[in-house]
């Protein structure tokens, strides 16, 4: 719970994206540095499955990639009190691709070590509550770093002061994950380089056709994160951005993420993760339809609401969902097709969006991704089943946590 709070800090739509413009005054800088961060997650989960796939244990890989990335918050924090305004913007470039790398690590160490510890038919509740309990967490530090420490600018760099809390707060959940009580298991797949784990995905695409419809799926879906950045952006266009208002709208959006994520996961449980993954889709695809007629600080606030709440459970069942299309040692290696995919599409989204926002509008870029998230949709509605369901048709089931 509490990593999940100290890295929502860091990760939400307000902050970081605020940080950068007022650092750069530039639209294309924000896009480009998301994009940076994104693209040190496209080949991290290969060499993450390279590194576990083969291992009966997997929680101190876990633990090694987890605190690397805490590392990179920290780092982003101390730049901002001790480096001046020439190497800052540079420096908090190199942070944020470094935790982006690490970030694509963990996305394989940590779902694998979920897989082997909590049953298929909990994970959805688990993962809810956890959520719930980081997002409510993370709502009320939220409002007191906006409200507070911004605009008061503490110590002298009121965004290095929030990402220095969210150090403190993601090395508490750090702590409490070394406690994980892991069993080992003896189904793994043989030791692989990462060149040979690389060269595998192709295979495993071409052997099991629903999962690489959903590969594309997915991929088209995450297409939303290319405008990520730029809600905080666009809604400075509406109204003045204090501390206060980037406390509010994050806030409002974690309250409403985690308050789904309860329901998102029981959801799951009972009817599988593909009817969480386009609810949660056919929302945030609406949610910037929404955008498109914000025109003041309520319509702002109502956009926040609406896209927090399938934030959450977008994320959450596209990542079960990977688990339960295929046997258990090969969980490692699909997270890493899945992971790196999508990590791609957040690599080259944010640079896009940019480029799109600087050679037309904020509107413009919202309307594309509507249109590819829709084609993500479709093919999801189309094309993908639930692979729960075929997994118990088929008897295929080697345990019951596959």
């Amino acid at each position: 719970m509490f990593g999940q709070t100290g890295m929502r800090l860091v990760s939400a739509p307000t902050f970081m994206p605020a940080y950068l413009f007022a650092l750069s005054g530039s639209e294309f800088v924000v896009g480009l540095t998301r994009a940076l961060q994104a693209a040190g997650t496209v080949i991290s989960p290969v060499i993450g499955a390279s590194t576990v796939g083969h291992r009966q244990r997997v929680l101190s890989a876990t633990l090694i990639t987890a605190a690397m990335m805490r590392i990179q918050i920290l780092g982003l924090a101390l730049s901002g009190f001790f480096l001046g305004q020439r190497a800052l913007l540079p420096a908090i470039v190199v942070f944020l691709t470094f935790m982006g790398f690490f970030q694509g690590m963990a996305q394989v160490t940590m779902n694998t070590l979920r897989a082997r510890v909590i049953p298929v038919h909990r994970r959805g509740i688990v993962s809810g509550t956890r959520n719930f309990l980081a997002g409510f967490t993370s709502a009320g530090v939220s409002y007191l770093a906006g409200a507070y420490v911004l605009e008061n600018n503490l110590l002298g760099n009121g965004y290095g002061s929030v990402f220095l809390i969210a150090f403190g707060i993601a090395t508490l959940g750090l702590g409490a994950l070394a406690f994980t009580r892991e069993t080992e298991t003896k189904m793994v797949r043989p030791r692989e380089s990462t060149r040979e784990t690389l060269r595998a995905i192709p295979a495993l695409l071409r052997d099991n056709p629903d999962f690489a419809r959903f590969f594309i799926a997915r991929a088209l879906g995450s297409s939303g994160r290319m405008a990520l950045p730029f809600y905080i952006l666009y809604a400075g266009t509406q109204m003045e951005l204090t501390g206060t208002v980037l406390g509010l709208l994050t806030t409002v959006w974690m309250i409403t993420s985690s308050t789904s994520n309860l329901f998102w996961g029981l959801l799951a449980d009972r009817r599988g993760y593909r009817v969480v993954m386009i609810a949660t889709l056919t929302i945030w695809t609406l949610s910037h339809v929404q955008l498109l007629f914000v025109e003041s600080l309520s319509g702002v606030i109502a956009f926040f609401i609406v896209m927090g709440i399938p934030s959450g459970g977008f994320n959450q069942s596209g990542q079960n969902m990977v688990l339960e299309f295929g046997d258990t040692e090969d969980i490692p290696i699909r997270l890493a097709a899945s992971g790196s995919v999508v990590n791609f599409v957040g690599a080259i989204g944010p640079l896009l969006g940019g480029l799109i926002v600087w050679a037309f509008s904020y509107p413009a870029l919202f309307i594309v991704t509507i249109a590819l998230q829709l084609v993500g949709l479709l093919i999801l509605v189309r094309w993908v089943p639930e692979p729960r369901r075929r997994h118990m048709d088929t008897g295929r089931t080697r345990n019951r946590f596959t």
